[in-house]
């Protein structure tokens, strides 16, 4: 008696029904969309970065000549209060002479 034969069937690749078919139409309509608005919002993101960044840098400008304005008028204050000190040793000189 022959051996029996055997064989493994390959099942052929059946196209999607249309249902289906519109439903990855649909998913990857909604993923495209979905990409589109996130590379706004990145660009609104970034765009907004830049203008802290130029905040920020306005800022340390600012306080960078707040700075050396305080050390002028440190300055001043500091030729003020040899002045004060000068004219008080002269006034207790004359208090004292007069």
């Amino acid at each position: 008696m022959p051996a029996p034969t055997t064989a493994t069937i390959i099942p052929f690749p059946r196209p999607a029904p249309p249902a289906a078919q519109q439903r990855l139409h649909q998913a990857l309509a909604n993923l495209q969309a979905a990409l589109a608005a996130q590379r706004e919002a990145i660009a609104t993101w970034r765009a907004a970065l830049a203008s802290l960044g130029e905040g920020v840098h306005g800022l340390h400008e600012s306080l960078r000549t707040y700075n050396a304005r305080l050390g002028n008028l440190g300055k001043h204050v500091r030729t003020l209060n040899g002045e004060a000190k000068r004219l008080e040793t002269w006034a207790d000189t004359t208090l004292r002479h007069g």
